[in-house]
């Protein structure tokens, strides 16, 4: 039995985060145990069918791949085979049941039985109303100061040292921004990290896992206001010149500096985990909001950077039929994903250079530019909806299915492993699916 000592930082509130915080207790982690009970006074729901407490976590199908690379021997990272290292028994949820306890709903049902479908439109922000842009900037300064009742988030000053390991208390915008950042901290093989390897890019994973991040933050916002109706908007940014939205209207004006205008809406924001990007730790002042740095942003200061992707870089994108090949990392060529992903120049999908994603993040500058704390700055949210919606059109272009997923050797992003660290388990190849199982669709928005 694995031992883990947990201290635990409470603090009143009312929101969500990564590990349940019913699974953080001294007990649930000494029995690797997270099947919390549902309101009806069983585990996962199961006496009314809503799920089962199962004692798999990693599906049958990829462990003969685990051993066949060594990954049992040389890994020690505790986010391989996700949430393996921390519990051997999870909730299973049945149906259109959801969560990490089944108490919730698949994305894109509603209702106590989970009976009611709909599917809510992603529109590009400028195609807003001045009410809608309001009411999607009041939500995020809500998500932003709630605090979650239902999870915490993983820090520690040592990632060599259990016993440093504790939880903390996190808003619900802070929670998404970690959750990216705790996917993206190195890699520990044989207690040393490998800088080339995270769990969200460089990779097949990498379109499906952002895709279910902004599910979850989503759906933390449509829990949180009781807007079924709430979609994420996404920013086109084919063809700029310079960042249009980088207004107060929208995302804030900055100086040369960085520091957002005073009017802006996101003036007074804090990124979570700033100042403390060491590969050895995860976020030590992940609970001390007074330590964390303002959100930055300096649109265009990079001089490297002469222009935005433009709309023949997303077509060239877009017209390459194979989702991903080997080596299936960013040295892939002729790969959708490592296009999109902007490690290829699209045109070409031989020549590695920094285009499409990649560059928007660098563009931006300040905190979208760190990437691994990148997520703090709502840019990011709406870069990475639109990064989503091209995934969406390359799967109907290419009448992609979940067999195009390809086997790999990547740690992390095999077809039949989990998306790290979500509950319950989603399988990386799940995501190539219509965005319309998930409860979404996207505006058509200047031809695409």
């Amino acid at each position: 039995m694995r031992l883990l000592c947990v201290f635990m930082a409470l603090c009143l509130g009312v929101v969500h985060s990564q590990f349940p915080r019913e699974c953080t207790t001294q007990k649930a982690l000494n029995n690797n145990y997270c099947c919390p009970y549902w309101k009806d006074g069983s585990r996962c729901g199961s006496l009314s069918g809503r799920g089962d407490c199962r004692d798999w976590v990693v599906p049958i199908a990829i462990v003969p791949l685990r051993k066949h690379h060594g990954y049992i021997r040389q890994y020690d990272d505790d986010r391989l085979d996700w949430p393996n290292h921390y519990y051997n028994h999870t909730c299973e949820c049945f149906g259109n049941y959801s969560g990490f306890n089944c108490g919730d709903c698949r994305y894109g049902f509603f209702g106590e039985k989970c009976e009611r479908q709909k599917t809510n439109v992603r529109k590009e922000i400028r195609e807003l109303s001045l009410v809608e842009r309001k009411r999607f900037f009041s939500y995020l300064a809500l998500a932003k100061a709630t605090k979650s009742k239902d999870f915490v988030v993983l820090s520690t000053g040592d990632r060599h040292h259990r016993d440093t390991y504790r939880f903390v208390d996190a808003t619900i915008y802070d929670i998404f921004a970690w959750i990216h950042y705790y996917s993206m901290k190195p890699i520990m093989k044989n207690g040393i990290f490998d800088n080339r390897k995270t769990y969200a890019h460089q990779g097949p994973a990498f379109p499906g896992w952002h895709r279910l991040g902004l599910l979850f933050i989503e759906r933390q916002i449509q829990l949180l206001t009781g807007d079924e109706d709430f979609a994420l908007p996404y920013y086109d940014w084919r063809g700029d010149t310079n960042c249009s939205i980088c207004t107060d209207g929208y995302l804030g004006e900055s100086d040369t500096q960085g520091i957002l205008d005073e009017y802006s809406n996101f003036a007074s924001w804090k990124a979570i985990c700033s100042g403390y990007n060491y590969i050895d730790a995860y976020c030590p002042a992940a609970g001390d909001y007074c330590q964390m740095e303002n959100l930055r942003r300096k649109p265009g200061a990079d001089p490297t950077i002469t222009g935005l992707p433009s709309f023949q870089d997303v077509e060239d994108t877009l017209k390459w039929e194979d989702f991903d090949t080997p080596p299936y990392n960013s040295r892939s060529q002729r790969s959708f994903r490592n296009c999109l992903e902007g490690f290829l120049r699209p045109s070409d999908g031989t020549t590695f250079e920094r285009g499409m994603h990649n560059l928007i993040h660098v563009y931006l500058g300040g905190t979208m530019s760190q990437v691994a704390i990148s997520a703090n700055d709502p840019a990011f949210m709406l870069h990475h909806a639109y990064v989503d919606k091209l995934f969406q059109v390359w799967m109907q272009r290419h009448n992609a299915t979940m067999a195009m997923y390809p086997d790999n050797d990547q740690p992390g992003q095999g077809p039949a492993e989990c998306a790290t660290p979500y509950f319950p388990c989603y399988t990386n190849r799940e995501f190539l699916s219509p965005d319309s199982a998930a409860g979404y669709k996207y505006s058509e928005y200047r031809g695409l």
